[in-house]
């Protein structure tokens, strides 16, 4: 059985920091992407960074460019997202998911196989 598991979120002041862990498990493929979305209240669900274990490619959303890096540990199959300089914006439930097919966007919430059940991120400002 597949499962993604998310850790990591809480309440953290603006400006400051935290990182959240994704353990994928059960399942046999060596290329891979994991991507972190997140929904804020009352919004769209959002891709904000991608990882793809074949070669290590990344991918943000513009709006957390420069502020998180994502990184994994393939032997461990986890992914992390280091959240640095946060905003009230970047609020949200934080959401890790596996894409084993890869045939569609990286952010598209369509394409992805297995969900974690989300972790709470909530920046005050």
């Amino acid at each position: 059985e597949v499962q993604v598991v998310e850790s990591g979120g809480g309440l953290v002041q603006a400006g400051g920091s935290l990182r959240l862990s994704c353990a994928a498990s059960g399942f046999t493929s060596d290329d891979y992407a994991i991507v972190w979305f997140r929904q804020a209240p009352g919004k769209d669900i959002e891709g904000v960074s991608c990882i793809v274990s074949s070669d290590g490619s990344t991918y943000y959303a513009d709006s957390v460019k420069g502020r998180f890096t994502i990184s994994s540990d393939n032997a461990k199959n986890a992914v992390y997202l280091q959240m640095n300089s946060l905003k009230p914006e970047d609020t949200a439930v934080y959401y890790c998911a596996l894409d084993l097919t890869q045939a569609a966007g990286w952010d598209d919430e369509g394409g992805m196989d297995y969900w974690g059940k989300g972790t709470l991120v909530t920046v005050s400002s």
